[in-house]
């Protein structure tokens, strides 16, 4: 079995997304504890600046966003699929939908009762670096009320759809259901309790307390340069699972690229064009002291051009 490597910090949700699903999983996986904020000397040379956590490392092949991660993670443990499953399509498109219409709306809830705690220089680097927005208590507070109403519209959406099924799809967990519970696993390790009336969590405790259930697997401790070394003595896998002589919306396979996020820490990541299809980029990225790295993009969320 691969050794499965996860860069991740702790108060990160998409961190504990993958967290969980390794618990689902029932892997055992080695743990790179990383600041929230950066520098990391060791794992920016690993992604080719990519700055967002986490990051699945297996050998010397990079998985950036939780969306390939999860997908890379159904390939290695097929028997408990979270994407790969009839519902492929609806998970990806809740999972992605869900993701980006209540990541601000749920800070604007989160600032709201523990904004006064959260450190300056992280205030300072999602305004300038990551988010482009003042997620700070006071820049929020005005539209307190309007992101309470869309967090408990969504709510209820969610609470109608699990009426009557353990999860989104029936008896088995899929990517769309951790996509929606990372947020409220948010608020509700953050918050004090009287938010889960503010936004009609109760209704959705049992199924919040089963995806809880599952655990993180089995993890052990790994430094960052020891990842680093593991990635500097591996090869990059053979890609199989995407098809020879793909197109990027008319980069071919062998054409030096740019993979740049479309919504935030907008890092252009450059490396050649190795292999894509509709949901998936990969490019080989090359460090002058790691070497040669396969780094794994979703499709959807990033913006593919050629390298000037």
């Amino acid at each position: 079995m691969a050794n499965i490597i996860l860069h991740h910090y702790e108060f990160s949700t998409f961190s504990e997304k993958v967290r969980i699903a390794l618990g689902i999983k029932q892997a055992t996986w080695q743990s790179v504890d990383i600041p929230g904020l950066p520098p990391r000397p060791l794992l920016s040379p690993l992604t080719g600046g990519y700055r967002r956590a986490p990051v699945m490392q297996v050998g010397a092949d990079i998985y950036c966003d939780t969306h390939v991660i999860l997908a890379a993670l159904d390939r290695l443990f097929p028997e408990k699929p979270l994407v790969n499953t009839p519902h492929e399509g609806l998970a990806r498109a809740i999972g992605f939908a869900w993701e980006r219409e209540m990541w601000i709306p749920s800070i604007g809830v989160l600032v709201h009762y523990i904004g006064e705690h959260i450190p300056p220089e992280f205030l300072k680097d999602r305004k300038e670096s990551y988010l482009g927005v003042d997620i700070s208590k006071e820049a929020m507070a005005p539209q307190f009320a309007a992101h309470t109403q869309f967090v408990r519209g969504q709510i209820a959406w969610l609470t109608r759809a699990l009426s009557e099924r353990q999860f989104l799809f029936g008896d088995h967990v899929s990517a769309a259901d951790l996509a929606c519970w990372q947020t409220i696993f948010l608020l509700r390790k953050n918050c004090p309790p009287e938010v889960d009336a503010l936004l009609g969590l109760a209704s959705l405790n049992d199924w919040y307390q089963r995806i809880l259930a599952f655990g993180h697997g089995t993890s052990s401790p790994l430094s960052p340069e020891d990842a680093f070394e593991i990635a500097k003595t591996s090869t990059p896998q053979a890609i199989s699972h995407l098809p020879a002589n793909g197109d990027a919306d008319g980069l071919t396979d062998g054409t030096m690229v740019t993979v740049t996020p479309e919504d935030n820490a907008k890092v252009p990541v450059t490396g050649q064009l190795l292999a894509t299809d509709a949901f998936e980029i990969v490019i080989r990225h090359r460090d002058a002291q790691a070497g040669d790295l396969n780094v794994h993009f979703p499709r959807l969320g990033y913006t593919v051009q050629a390298a000037a």
